[in-house]
């Protein structure tokens, strides 16, 4: 194992435990508003949508402190690859339904769905798969670990940014309807 793949292996670990940490925080914060979101997908039952948000939450809050344990870290990374697959699978048949004013429910700044968000998704699931290059044999100095934090921090700032862009976007195609 070398440091380049340790390094880029941590980087996505801290990336990826950032993304399921804020996307977790919003869903708790406001838990009756995202079983709205949920039961607004129209794919679950309404008898099962609390029962279905509430799995939905706990798999986000187990991701990143499977992601904090080395031992751990390949079992996040692959619940966060299913997550992020099974979320694209929902706004993908909505959107086929022709379903695109429905919220995402993702967290952070509402966005209507759209093929940008199953780009999105596509691309967090490559970043977190980079966890599996060296999920449990981390070899990294105290220095390269705080670089991988650094690098993740910094990785996430540009995705809140680019999610406030593609949210934007979208808003604007919406009015000009």
């Amino acid at each position: 194992m070398n440091e380049v793949s340790s390094l880029l292996s941590a980087t996505a670990a801290a990336f990826t435990a950032l993304v399921f940490a804020r996307a977790a925080w919003h869903k708790l914060a406001d838990f009756t508003g995202f079983t709205g979101f949920v039961a607004d997908y129209r794919l679950v039952p309404e008898a099962q949508v609390k029962a279905v948000s509430t799995g939905l939450v706990a798999a986000e809050v187990a991701i990143p402190l499977l992601l904090l344990v080395p031992a751990t870290q390949a079992m996040g990374a692959v619940l966060a690859i299913l997550l992020l697959g099974t979320y694209a699978l929902a706004m993908g048949i909505n959107i086929l339904r022709g379903r695109t004013r429905v919220e995402c429910g993702c967290g952070g700044a509402p966005t209507l769905l759209s093929p940008a968000l199953l780009v999105r998704n596509a691309v967090l699931a490559a970043i977190a798969a980079l966890v599996l290059v060296a999920a449990g044999r981390l070899q990294l100095s105290f220095g390269d670990a705080a670089a991988a934090v650094a690098l993740g921090f910094m990785l996430w700032v540009a995705f809140l940014l680019a999610e406030q862009v593609i949210s934007n976007g979208i808003r604007a195609r919406m009015l000009r309807r």
